[in-house]
């Protein structure tokens, strides 16, 4: 556990505990007041409200079109299966700069319902609640769907032996089987939303604002630290007790189901109902998460003179983007690519330490330190990246102008997909092949690298996926520190769309589709590396 607690609290508590020190802090003197001035002020109030309830709705809106889906690929077996689930999985890992740019190009002014109907839906609540069901469709797919695959049907079947009807079998049965998982999703839905970021950044415009765009704002473009500051704890507050509770329905869920290999639950689709059931959830797939991102890509090759490459070619020009870049976009590709790898090194390390120390031990310490490896999901990215700005400012942590300090911040979002990934397999490992080669002389690393080793060698790789690809879309953090000259790709996009002209438009479309063609590779490797499906998402 040293190693993982000394990196969070190095390059996170640190951070995080100095710049609301800083805002909360007046001549040296704690000044608490301000944290009532700035809750009791109208508009943070609006922020608030406007927050929570977009969340609310976002994760009610995600599970109603999302539950249907996980039902088809718990129970259905169909051609294309695993290929579809790493296309519902892509939205998820996809950075939110791109997902708004998708919804953007889309809804958005010249976008396809413009273009087709008049219609535009940005700067609208719509466009953004359409947008976190995209993002989250995957986390409630794979996390119910994952245990509901698992659930023995003979219990159903038993009921409705028994005279139940199919829906009163599957509320008595099945429903509260499901009921942890399902509220582990909603949780985990409803926690991405609160602290949605880019998406509401690029589709809210000046009407909407969460509260981690409000921090942002009063960060940098007000430097209103003092507010800034109450907001990050106000946001820290909420998160630690949506935490919580997650950890709660996780060991709920753990300790209470007696599940069965999913290999034996799964079935063709029989009857009318069913195939209408998976074609409604194809639908579903393809309106929701597929049209977004072709029209995305067709944008990017829709250029001044019809489609073609121009978009691109202009990519390889620093002097073709308005001033927008020190040097060529395309560059970016290769800054994301160094830094998204440089991050996986620090994620699987302190994340593979922290699994294996988790499933070593047990209690109230464990819980916590369990927990305080998931909060930079939660914790405001804004607050993180400025924060990076102010502590690591002196000798020997002097780091402003060193390359790593990109790398560290897309690990500290990492490192929680690693553990998760990581510890039901660890957890599956069998005690007494460790004491069995104890017994036979190895030492602790001997036995850690000829038993745990070669048993968890495929979660290994599918932790190191999903780090590369979550490192490759970290934006909170990575605006406020990456350099001039070396930016990454979702702070390119983002750049991009924030400049007028139609050029700008076309190479932030185009970015975007190179950045989502490398985090869809990267899904479809692992699917097919993945061999294990009852972890954590």
């Amino acid at each position: 556990m040293a190693v993982p607690l000394a990196f969070f609290g190095v390059f996170f508590a640190y951070p995080v505990a100095l710049i609301v020190s800083r805002g909360l802090k007046d001549g040296g003197r704690w000044q608490f007041a301000r944290i009532g001035e700035v809750v009791t002020d109208p508009r943070i109030g609006d922020v608030l409200w406007f927050t929570t309830w977009q969340a609310a709705a976002s994760t009610a809106l995600t599970l109603l079109l999302a539950l249907p889906g996980a039902y088809v690929f718990a129970r259905f077996d169909f051609p294309g299966k695993q290929l579809l689930r790493a296309v519902v999985t892509v939205p998820f890992v996809l950075p939110t700069v791109v997902v708004g740019s998708a919804f953007l190009a889309l809804l958005g002014r010249g976008g396809l319902l413009d273009e087709l109907w008049g219609v535009r839906l940005d700067t609208t609540v719509w466009a953004i609640l359409l947008a976190h069901v995209f993002f989250n469709y995957a986390v409630v797919v794979r996390t119910v769907g994952g245990l509901w695959a698992q659930l023995d049907p003979r219990q159903e079947e038993a009921a409705r032996v028994l005279g139940a009807g199919r829906f009163a079998a599957w509320r008595r049965v099945t429903l509260p089987a499901l009921g942890p998982a399902v509220a582990a999703a909603a949780l985990m839905v409803f926690l991405f939303t609160f602290t949605s970021f880019g998406v509401v950044q690029i589709l809210g415009g000046p009407r909407y604002a969460t509260l981690e765009v409000e921090i942002y704002q009063q960060t940098a473009q007000l430097l209103d630290l003092p507010t800034a500051a109450v907001l990050t704890l106000v946001q820290f507050v909420a998160v630690a007790a949506l935490l919580a509770v997650h950890a709660w329905t996780v060991r709920r869920r753990e300790s209470t189901l007696k599940l069965v290999d999913a290999s034996r639950t799964a079935r063709r689709p029989s009857g009318a109902a069913q195939w209408a059931l998976l074609a409604s959830v194809l639908a579903v797939v393809a309106l929701l998460l597929l049209v977004p991102l072709v029209v995305l890509v067709l944008r990017s090759f829709d250029g001044p003179d019809g489609y073609g490459l121009a978009f691109y070619r202009a990519l390889a020009s620093a002097g073709d983007n308005g001033g927008t870049f020190l040097v060529a976009p395309l560059e970016t590709i290769g800054n994301s690519l160094a830094y998204g790898l440089a991050a996986t090194a620090v994620a699987v390390v302190v994340g593979g330490l922290a699994a294996a120390a988790l499933t070593r031990r047990e209690g109230r310490l464990v819980r916590g330190f369990d927990a305080l490896l998931m909060l930079p999901l939660g914790t405001s990215a804004v607050t993180v990246g400025f924060g990076f700005l102010i502590a690591l400012d002196e000798p020997p942590l002097d780091l402003r102008t060193s390359w790593i300090l990109v790398p560290l911040a897309q690990a500290l979002v990492g490192v929680p997909f690693v553990v998760r990934t990581m510890l039901p397999v660890l957890r599956a490992v069998d005690v007494r092949l460790r004491e069995a080669a104890a017994v036979l002389g190895a030492s602790p690393l001997r036995a850690w690298r000829e038993v745990d080793l070669p048993l968890v060698g495929r979660a290994l790789a599918v932790a190191a996926g999903f780090a590369f690809a979550v490192s490759l879309g970290e934006f909170g953090a990575t605006v406020f520190i990456a350099r001039p000259d070396s930016p990454t790709l979702p702070v390119a996009v983002a750049r991009l769309l924030g400049r007028p002209g139609e050029l700008n438009y076309g190479q932030a479309m185009a970015l975007s589709t190179v950045l989502m063609l490398v985090c869809a590779v990267a899904l479809l490797v692992l699917e097919r590396v993945r061999t294990d499906r009852t972890g954590e998402f």
